[in-house]
C-alpha cells in the first residue's frame, strides 16, 4: 500500500505542480510585453490561457498534500521534521500562490484588458518584476520540498 500511496503522491505532484509552475514563469514575460504594444489580443489570449491553467491545476494541487498526508500516515513518517519542514513549505508554497501570484496575474489581465499601461496607471514592467519574483519563490519552495522528500534528512534509508 505504502507504493502504491507515494506512487500516486508523486503523480500528483508532477501532474498538478508542474503545470502551475511552467505556466506560471511563462506569464511574466507576456506581461511585459502587452504592455509595451498597442494590439494586446494574441497576448492576452495566451496570458488568460496561463492563468486559467495556473487557476485549474492550483486547485489540482489540493490532491498533492492528500495524498502525501496518506503516504506518510502510511510509512509512519509524519512526525519526522523533515516531513514537518516540508509540509511547512508546502503550505508557504500554496499561500505564495493563491495569494501573491494568482492575484497578480488577475490584476495584469484586467490592467492589460482595461487599455494596458494606460488604464489607471498600471506599470507593466512591475507587474512583471513582481510577478516574476514570487513565481520564482514559488517555483523554489517546491523545489525545496521536492529535495527533502528525496534526500529526507535524518531518515534511515538503508544503503
Amino acid at each position: 500500500m505504502n507504493d502504491f500511496l507515494l506512487s500516486v503522491h508523486v503523480l500528483a505532484a508532477i501532474l498538478a505542480v508542474g503545470p502551475v509552475a511552467v505556466a506560471a514563469s511563462m506569464f511574466p514575460p507576456y506581461v511585459r510585453a502587452a504592455g509595451a504594444e498597442e494590439d494586446t489580443g494574441p497576448r492576452l489570449t495566451a496570458m488568460r490561457l496561463l492563468a486559467r491553467i495556473c487557476r485549474v491545476y492550483a486547485v489540482l494541487g489540493a490532491l498533492v498534500p492528500m495524498f502525501g498526508f496518506a503516504t506518510a500516515i502510511s510509512m509512519g513518517v509524519l512526525g519526522d521534521p523533515w516531513l514537518m519542514v516540508s509540509i511547512g513549505l508546502t503550505a508557504l508554497a500554496a499561500a505564495v500562490l493563491v495569494a501573491l501570484v494568482l492575484p497578480g496575474q488577475e490584476r495584469a489581465l484586467a490592467a492589460l484588458s482595461a487599455g494596458g499601461a494606460a488604464a489607471a496607471g498600471f506599470d507593466a514592467r512591475r507587474a512583471r518584476a513582481r510577478l516574476a519574483m514570487w513565481t520564482g519563490v514559488f517555483n523554489l519552495l517546491w523545489a525545496v520540498v521536492t529535495v527533502l522528500m528525496i534526500v529526507r534528512p535524518g531518515a534511515s534509508h538503508g544503503a
